[in-house]
């Protein structure tokens, strides 16, 4: 076998170019960038959207309910079929499945930002979720099996930074499209970075697939996990305002024995969507159950912030985008180099110590209210939200994919991906009730914003305690 082979087989699969990427080579910046511009529209508009809930609820009358469903909608499906996403990357080629999620993406984009109402609107969103569920995990898996083990970390902390820097700057692009032309644009803009990231994929990056991947999809596991969080999130959105009508609770019924069907679906199925024995590494189960905890934090955050920004301190759409901007200018210096880091002296002090500085931003993201100062009250907690994802988020990914073998590359970081997805869609499905915000009032987040925040950082805290227990040094490349 050719040396060249040989590193091909080495990386999980099958090559269209001889060799291992490096990071240094122009191919290899160029590789990072159509991953994370393809896997960055994805991110960006699962920011972006949350800028733009007051317009969309002035323009629809939504309730605050509506706008929920807005996002989760496409947070449902998404994190629903990343893993049947990764599947198809691992079976068919990696760059093949990541191209055409794209180009779905594209079309999905355009029904959003020309929906007649809103339940086009969350209709487009459910089916846009479903095409971002085959682009997202095979930006990050086609990173992990084209580059050189000892590279990989530098390139997934870059692709880590360019991608969050996707979702930090989504707000503040968000924001002027919003308030110079219309909300409907932050969906109509899709296409054109879409175009720009499928020609570097189609041009740059080598198609590889998984040499040992099983023939079969598991659709029973996928439509059980899909019906079995639609009944529970439908359960979490409609049973409060509803004041837990039949209906809303014969759908969390129904959702929790979808999800139960679905772990016993998975042990029993000979290709399994999520292979359960991937779980049995205390590195990989520690892994997602950090990042289970941490994202469904963030995702709550991001859903809260921007509207209390706007329905409450008045600010404009591109003033509350560009409130985020500190989170952009960090991520897009140290990412890459927090990524190094990680590769150097391993994850641990990292990811022990990143969600502990999350856990400070949103514990002073608690104090802002009516008449708070940007400079003084909104600026402090971002920065420091900022510098917890940029410890945080690269030896996080890194070490969920130095945990599986490269045959599991899409699966495990779609596995990753999804929990991720699922966490967020949770957190912003229960934890406004929880906080004591209520569904009925859209245009008001009133005291429990800042229980809100308080209850992210306890989460937050819980995210860096699973990490003390479960994540210890070894070689990221390994």
């Amino acid at each position: 076998m050719s040396r060249a082979k040989s590193d091909a087989a080495h990386m999980g699969g099958t090559s269209d170019r001889e060799g291992p990427v490096r990071f240094e080579s122009v191919q290899g910046r160029l590789v990072i960038a159509a991953a994370a511009l393809g896997s960055g529209v994805a991110f960006l508009d699962g920011s972006v959207v949350n800028t733009a809930l007051p317009s969309i609820q002035r323009q629809f009358d939504a309730s605050l309910a509506g706008q929920q469903w807005v996002v989760t909608g496409y947070l449902l499906t998404l994190g629903s079929l990343l893993v049947v996403g990764g599947s198809l990357g691992d079976l068919f080629g990696r760059r093949r499945v990541f191209v055409l999620g794209l180009v779905g993406f594209a079309v999905t984009s355009l029904l959003c930002g020309l929906a007649p109402n809103l339940s086009v609107l969350i209709g487009a969103r459910i089916a846009q979720g479903v095409s971002a569920a085959a682009l997202v995990p095979g930006s990050l898996a086609m990173l992990s099996a084209v580059f050189h083990p000892d590279d990989r970390s530098r390139a997934i902390g870059a692709w880590s930074g360019l991608s969050t820097v996707s979702s930090a700057i989504g707000p503040f692009l968000g924001g002027w499209l919003i308030d110079t032309i219309s909300w409907r644009w932050i969906f109509l803009i899709n296409p054109v970075l879409i175009a720009a990231a499928v020609w570097m994929a189609q041009r740059f990056v080598p198609e590889t697939r998984s040499g040992t991947a099983v023939r079969r999809i598991d659709i029973p596991g996928a439509l059980a996990l899909s019906a079995g969080l639609a009944g529970v999130v439908f359960a979490l959105i409609e049973g409060p305002p509803k004041r837990w009508e039949a209906s809303a609770v014969l759908a969390g019924i129904l959702g929790a024995a979808a999800l139960a069907a679905f772990v016993v679906i998975e042990g029993r199925s000979s290709s399994p969507m999520v292979p359960l024995s991937l779980f049995r590494s205390k590195r990989f189960a520690g892994t997602n159950a950090a990042t289970f905890v941490i994202w469904g934090a963030l995702g709550a955050v991001f859903f809260l912030l921007t509207i209390h920004l706007q329905n409450d301190l008045g600010y404009s759409a591109l003033e509350a985008g560009a409130a985020s901007l500190p989170v952009t200018v960090l991520m897009m210096l140290f990412a890459a180099r927090s990524g190094a880091i990680a590769q150097r002296i391993g994850p641990r002090l990292q990811m022990v110590v990143g969600p502990l500085v999350v856990a400070t931003g949103f514990a002073l993201m608690s104090r802002i209210a009516p008449g708070s100062r940007y400079l003084t009250t909104v600026l402090p907690p971002v920065f420091v939200f900022g510098l917890g994802l940029v410890i945080t988020v690269a030896p996080l990914t890194a070490t969920v994919l130095a945990a599986v073998s490269d045959q599991y590359a899409g699966v495990g970081s779609a596995i990753n991906n999804a929990v991720a997805r699922v966490a967020s869609l949770l957190a912003i499905a229960v934890l406004p009730s929880l906080a004591g915000i209520a569904s009925t009032d859209p245009t008001s987040l009133g005291n429990g914003f800042s229980r809100a925040m308080w209850i992210c950082a306890a989460l937050s805290v819980v995210g860096s305690l699973i990490c003390t227990l479960t994540i210890f040094n070894t070689k990221l490349a390994e």
